[in-house]
């Protein structure tokens, strides 16, 4: 090779290294841009709105948990104790939730206006009461519905319920549908017990028919059919299913939250809400206590709350999830003031009280108040409505959101509720 051969051989090599070095200086702040979106994914997918669901199925008596009455002739034997939020009290047989107590707030001034389990599970659930011409969509339909988008990978349904039904989508439609476990992460009818090509095969054929049927136009119906056939065969092979598998936690998280049903469910429920699902209820029934209410709480209600209750609102809290999940704990109702003849206390929906804590909520605020033997609401009432158009804001949700039934007829989100002011900064 020449002298000059050489140069330009030399001169070429240092050129194409300086457009080398060129580009990757060029490429430096993109590639530390793609590296630092990587870094913080899982972040950014933490980083979505949720709410957990906590429902007292059979009516708790408020009275003898959050709004004690000492010295009235329709208090209870149990004596409130202090909290770690300023000037809040509740239960003696509360004392871990005591201890969390500057997450949440309490709102002991709601009346409503179904006494009746089923009637008012219904209105607690959707705002609205019964009615035979629509079928309204539940908090978990509504709250799915509107953030399902967050979280455009999530392959499990986007409002779980655990240990019950809970109360279904109404007219939003069957894509919205409560997804039923039970506390253990089960899911009936999951196991097809059949070779996988085999299953391919008679898919195939399933989804022929679903297509045609789409095809022929046949309606909403067909389509929501069709959409759950789908994410319920993305969900058979999901690595996502793994987050209803609590048994996968240490033991200590586990004894935290205690062994059993609504301990595991309230787990669940976090493991769930980690995943990126924006709506779960847990269940926990047997709150009907019209005879031995006293027993009933301070043996076993009370203390299977106050555990699972409390680690769920700690364990959000450590993990940097509670500032974006709401967490709302109510029932049907509430119980009489007045104490039966058979040391129980029936049904009461006038002057009662919820607990809501987290997302956009203000912490550690006592909101209303019920006169000194708990018979009426001395401030001003709240409705379901109410109570749920505040959790919706706390999701950021917009409020001026507007469904149409299936007859046609426009349905404010929240039924219009009001907002209860005194829960936001």
């Amino acid at each position: 090779m020449s002298v000059s051969s050489r140069l330009v051989d030399g001169m070429n090599r240092r050129h194409f290294m300086s457009h080398l070095a060129g580009a990757a200086a060029l490429a430096s702040p993109a590639t530390a841009f793609t590296n630092s979106i990587l870094a913080n994914a899982t972040d950014m997918k933490k980083r979505h709105k949720a709410a957990i669901l906590l429902w007292m199925g059979g009516g708790p008596s408020t009275m003898d948990i959050w709004d004690l009455k000492p010295g009235a002739a329709t208090s209870g034997p149990f004596k409130p104790i202090s909290t770690s939020a300023d000037g809040i009290q509740i239960c003696e047989h509360m004392p871990l939730m005591a201890q969390q107590m500057h997450h949440m707030s309490l709102v002991r001034s709601m009346s409503t206006r179904e006494a009746d389990h089923m009637r008012g599970r219904y209105y607690m659930h959707t705002g609205y009461v019964p009615n035979p011409n629509v079928e309204h969509p539940s908090y978990g339909a509504v709250v799915a519905h509107e953030l399902a988008d967050q979280v455009p990978d999530l392959e499990i349904p986007p409002f779980v319920s655990v240990g019950s039904g809970s109360v279904g989508p109404g007219f939003l439609g069957m894509t919205w549908a409560p997804f039923v476990v039970d506390s253990n992460g089960n899911v009936r009818n999951m196991d097809m017990g059949i070779d996988p090509a085999r299953l391919a095969q008679r898919l195939e054929m399933l989804s022929a028919i679903e297509d045609k049927f789409i095809g022929e136009k046949r309606g909403a119906s067909a389509d929501d059919h069709a959409k759950v056939l789908s994410k319920t065969v993305k969900l058979m092979t999901s690595q996502q299913m793994d987050a209803f598998k609590v048994m996968k936690e240490p033991k200590e998280l586990q004894d935290r939250y205690g062994n059993t049903g609504f301990g595991r469910g309230c787990l669940m429920a976090r493991r769930l809400v980690e995943q990126g699902v924006p709506f779960v209820e847990v269940d926990l029934g047997g709150w009907d206590n019209h005879a031995d209410i006293f027993k009933t709480l301070s043996d076993t209600k009370l203390p299977e709350l106050d555990k699972a209750m409390s680690a769920l609102v700690s364990d959000l809290a450590d993990r940097g999830l509670l500032d974006d999940t709401a967490i709302i704990w109510m029932g049907e109702f509430s119980r009489t003031p007045n104490i039966n003849g058979n040391g129980g206390r029936d049904h009461w929906a006038r002057s009662w009280s919820v607990a809501v804590g987290g997302a956009g909520f203000k912490r550690g605020v006592v909101v209303g108040e019920t006169s000194s033997d708990g018979k009426e609401v001395v401030t001003e009432p709240y409705s379901s409505q109410d109570l749920m158009a505040s959790v919706l804001k706390s999701l950021d949700i917009s409020l001026e959101t507007t469904f149409t039934a299936k007859n046609g007829r426009p349905m404010k989100i929240a039924n219009a509720g009001k907002v209860i002011k005194e829960l936001f900064a």
